[in-house]
């Protein structure tokens, strides 16, 4: 996969490991899943990346996506007020944002193309090479667990989540 920077949303999230990503091109059924659990139809949920014409309805109402807009920018991390009470508020409800901060520095100091290349290889399943979540404890290809380097890291944070009342 060549560096896209439609899969780089302008907080640092890496949108090619997005669950809902990885559903609308990939996997049929959890599109539906993902559709059901939030009442919408299937077309709604679709989500082609941060900066793709097809957003998913979260993500279309992103207020960090609107501000870097307006302001000119491609990253947060460029902005003066970086990083910003929405940033943080949003970068500490749920464990698939928790290197943001990460990613903005690597973005920053070495490129976005380095980047792209570093969150390949943080989300890929060890065995296999397929392209997981953070939200895939096992590899959604071949079964490997932990499914990727990222959750590996920060599985006990992960788990925690999954089993709560989101």
């Amino acid at each position: 996969m060549s560096p896209d920077k439609r899969l780089a949303a302008v907080c640092g999230l890496f949108c090619a490991a997005c669950t809902i990503y990885i559903a609308t091109t990939e996997d049929p059924e959890r599109l539906r899943r993902i559709a059901g659990r939030k009442n919408l139809p299937v077309e709604q949920v679709r989500c082609y990346g941060c900066r793709s014409g097809q957003r998913y309805p979260f993500c279309q109402t992103c207020v960090m996506y609107r501000c870097a807009g307006e302001k000119g920018l491609e990253f947060c991390g460029e902005c003066g007020q970086y990083p910003c009470r929405d940033l943080q508020e949003f970068q500490a409800a749920r464990p698939h944002r928790i290197e943001l901060w990460e990613s903005q520095r690597l973005i920053k100091e070495k490129g976005f193309e380095y980047w792209f290349s570093e969150m390949l290889e943080r989300y890929r399943c060890p065995a296999c090479g397929t392209l997981n979540s953070a939200y895939d404890l096992a590899c959604r290809n071949c079964g490997v667990m932990p499914s990727c380097r990222y959750v590996q890291l920060y599985w006990d944070k992960i788990t925690i989540y999954l089993s709560s009342d989101k």
